[in-house]
């Protein structure tokens, strides 16, 4: 039976460059649906690519073969692919792009780069390679190609990795940084619940939110119809990450902060 494929990339939707992987795609594997994860990742920022597929790990099917392309570095970086302890496979740039994906899929078991003459297409061009590389590779492996296949074995320790930095926290008083900002302006920090519960900010206590640039009082809240017009709110999102929020507005644009500011958050005065 044919694997689904997941897609994820920066490509956007005003053009013709995801129907043309598509196409590639079907035409090998046709009996694999194809499912569009997001197309819409920020153009170029790996980080918040790998970290939106990480954060879809447990909702992608373990039979799943998974094409990411996010690729600031085109024809520059090895295209690989990655089979993980959960039977997942991943393919993409090695850029960091699939490194936190296949750590929340319980680690490498394969890695190989893409250079067989059997998959790849005569590259069009060099300046968009998905549809010659990474599109036929991950069509191949959907209708059941062996992984080894594909090219050269690749030792796993060599593969690019993206480390995000956790939290410090301690009673009262959490500095982290901004992990990501999503569509609509909120704030997703490098805070977890457990930073949470070590520095006290139980919900409905009022924390004082600063950057290098300003600080906001924002309330603890559980869902984001508990803030109230003209408030910020801090909560835990859909994936465990602490995220600051405003009422209709962007917190990001009201605090003017994106990805990689520090953030300092203690208990309002």
């Amino acid at each position: 039976m044919a694997r689904p494929i997941v897609f994820v990339s920066d490509f956007g939707l005003g053009n013709e460059w995801v129907g043309l992987c598509h196409a590639v795609m079907s035409g090998i594997s046709p009996e694999s649906p194809i499912i569009d994860l997001s197309h819409l990742i920020r153009p170029l920022e790996v980080a918040s690519g790998a970290l939106l597929l990480a954060d879809s790990m447990p909702y992608i099917p373990e039979s799943a073969v998974v094409l990411a392309v996010v690729e600031p570095n085109v024809g520059k970086d090895r295209e690989v692919a990655i089979e993980t302890a959960s039977g997942r496979i991943l393919v993409g740039p090695d850029n960091g792009l699939l490194s936190l994906a296949w750590k929340a899929a319980g680690g490498v078991t394969a890695a190989v780069e893409i250079t067989s003459d059997d998959v790849i297409r005569p590259t069009h061009a060099e300046s968009f390679r998905a549809p010659d590389t990474f599109c036929p590779a991950t069509a191949h492996l959907a209708a059941g190609m062996p992984i080894e296949r594909l090219g050269t074995a690749v030792d796993p320790s060599a593969l690019l990795t993206l480390e995000l930095e956790d939290a410090e926290s301690e009673p009262g008083r959490i500095h982290g940084s901004v992990v990501d900002v999503d569509r609509f302006g909120n704030i997703r920090l490098s805070a977890r619940p457990a930073d949470l519960e070590r520095a006290g900010f139980r919900v409905g206590t009022m924390v004082e939110v600063a950057t290098t640039a300003t600080s906001i009082r924002a309330r603890r809240i559980v869902a984001y119809s508990d803030v109230h017009p003209g408030e910020y709110g801090m909560l835990v999102d859909a994936w465990d990450w602490v995220s600051v929020i405003r009422y209709e507005a962007s917190a990001a644009a009201g605090m003017g902060v994106t990805r990689g500011d520090p953030v300092w958050i203690a208990l309002a005065g």
